[in-house]
């Protein structure tokens, strides 16, 4: 999202908690702030001059989203964009109910998710999910398009866009992508719904939270499953599909 701003002659500012590691990250011409979303008390410089906002809701914004964008309002921004956390919370609601404009973004899965299986990929060459059930994942840079779009063009004001990728594909569908691209064989091993959990519980997950990311891949809602068009029809443009993505980061695996 920041380098399409960019591209479109927008000033940027990013907030990050770390500035220095950052600006080896962002593209040049980023300007930087420091602080972090989930203490909005700590923004109000942040928010100088700020007309448009973008916010993904994470675990730590879910909480602290509406005195985010209360103070975002107050300090004159007009524009909010949100990235949704799967369902409208707190704070998609007080984007929503904030009084500016707004558009709220609802992908399903990303394509970047398969950087997940670079380690076992490298190491093993295999990749273990509990399920191969087709999911149209959608290319992150294609989300930021949009969300560019949404700040820097009309029409898209008080809307919320499902947005998935141009094809549904099994995850057996996507290591095959990934196997030839990269020339290798790549086993895939469905390891099932209690494997999964275990493995997210391991990596610090609360239960919580790992039964509902195994549940939603084990029934992927429609808008998951079928793709729809809304990003080819906001980028006039053809949405990404995973081959492209796969040319983009296979150095990665």
């Amino acid at each position: 999202m920041v380098a399409e701003l960019l591209r479109r002659g927008s000033r940027v500012r990013a907030l990050t908690r770390d500035p220095g590691r950052a600006a080896d990250l962002l593209p040049a011409g980023t300007e930087l702030a420091g602080g972090t979303h989930t203490e909005p008390g700590s923004l109000d410089a942040a928010f100088d001059g700020v007309t448009g906002l973008h916010i993904t809701v994470t675990a730590g914004v879910a909480d602290t989203g509406p005195e985010l964008v209360r103070r975002a309002v107050a300090a004159g921004v007009e524009r909010i964009t949100v990235l949704w956390g799967g369902y409208v919370g707190p704070a998609e609601q007080a984007v929503e109910e904030s009084g500016v404009a707004w558009t709220r973004l609802e992908p399903q899965e990303f394509m970047s998710n398969a950087l997940t299986w670079a380690e076992s990929i490298r190491d093993e060459g295999v990749v273990r999910e509990p399920f191969d059930i087709p999911s149209a994942v959608v290319h992150e840079g294609d989300l930021g398009a949009v969300a560019a779009i949404a700040h820097t063009e009309e029409g898209h004001s008080g809307r919320a866009y499902n947005l998935n990728g141009p094809e549904a594909l099994t995850t057996g569908a996507r290591v095959a992508l990934l196997a030839g691209a990269l020339g290798r064989e790549i086993a895939f091993e469905q390891i099932g719904r209690e494997r999964a959990i275990e493995r997210f519980l391991r990596e610090g997950v609360s239960l919580s939270d790992a039964e509902y990311v195994v549940g939603w891949h084990a029934d992927p809602p429609p808008e998951a499953r079928i793709p729809d068009g809304t990003v080819d029809r906001i980028l006039g443009r053809p949405a990404r599909t995973f081959a492209d993505w796969v040319r983009e980061h296979k150095d990665r695996f």
